[in-house]
């Protein structure tokens, strides 16, 4: 899984059928694909990224926060809440999950309880961080980091609850925007050593950047193109040429969402009816399809 070798973006046939989605997210980063990953905060949203043609899924940890309890995404999101609503949207989808797990919910004892967890529930893998217990947002100032050694024994104690051996653990620094590149990516390193999987550079700052990342380690590495942050909004293709390996899209559906949300709302309001709004509208035969209506209405009638 040599993070050097450049991805190709043609098409990568990972079967679902009888294989598990730890396995299948495991042979997605071990390919030759750059492979996308939308950011999700529901069940529904999940079966639309599967249904949009998608390898994979991430759950966001902001999106999880924001819609899931319209809370910000300062770590306020307990280990049984994210491990319940990541489990939703995992069940409801045959796609491999990467989720969010934030800076692991608590110490070597929580970390590996948190892992064993989400394996029950069916997700592929999860990301822990090297920020301290009150994070912040990847992009925003004012982060603080662990010492490596501390986020070390994050990795560890997460593999020590690796009960499924194809589960997958991405470490994420925070380096970057802290203690600058030369720092992040000798941590990257470390965490490498302890045993992660993949890393995770957050707010990389070009695309020079992630070469570098993706030329130095000899693990697959993520980037994180969420809108409005340090990184710039770099393309498919560059990342891919670059040696990216998962292109992750935390919050871009939310933000589209919630704004078109605001501007339906405000049309309601002034003009008292959703007449005018209708060619915008997922139909209810579209929504109904997507859930999955007929199967269900068929249950028990022999259609078996």
């Amino acid at each position: 899984m040599s993070g050097s070798r450049r991805p190709e973006t043609e098409p990568l046939a990972v079967s679902a059928a009888n294989v598990r989605p730890t396995t299948r997210l495991r042979r997605l980063l071990a390919g030759k694909k750059t492979v996308q990953a939308p950011g999700v905060f529901n069940p529904l949203l999940a079966r639309l990224v599967e249904r949009a043609g998608f390898d994979m899924v991430y759950i966001s940890g902001a999106g999880l926060s924001n819609a899931g309890l319209g809370l910000p995404d300062v770590g306020l999101l307990t280990m049984t809440e994210a491990v319940r609503l990541a489990g939703q949207i995992a069940r409801a989808t045959s796609l491999p999950c990467l989720c969010d797990a934030d800076t692991g919910y608590g110490g070597p004892a929580m970390i590996r309880r948190a892992v064993e967890s989400f394996i029950l529930e069916g997700v592929a893998g999860i990301h822990l961080e090297d920020q301290v217990a009150d994070k912040r947002c990847g992009h925003l100032p004012g982060k603080e980091l662990v010492p490596v050694e501390v986020m070390t024994d994050r990795i560890r104690s997460a593999l020590s609850g690796r009960t499924d051996p194809d589960f997958v653990l991405v470490a994420r620094t925070d380096a970057r925007s802290v203690e600058g590149f030369d720092a992040a990516l000798d941590r990257a390193k470390v965490y490498v050593e302890a045993g992660a999987d993949a890393i995770f550079p957050e707010a990389l700052e070009s695309l020079e950047e992630f070469a570098r990342f993706a030329e130095a380690l000899p693990v697959p590495i993520l980037a994180n193109m969420t809108e409005f942050g340090k990184s710039p909004l770099l393309g498919l293709g560059e990342l891919a040429d670059a040696g990216v390996r998962v292109v992750l899209y935390p919050q871009t559906c939310l933000r589209v969402m919630m704004a078109a949300a605001g501007e339906t709302l405000a049309e309601l309001r002034v003009k008292g009816t959703q007449a005018g709004l209708l060619d915008h509208m997922q139909t209810r035969r579209e929504l109904y399809d997507l859930l999955g209506y007929d199967d269900w209405n068929r249950t028990g009638q022999g259609s078996r």
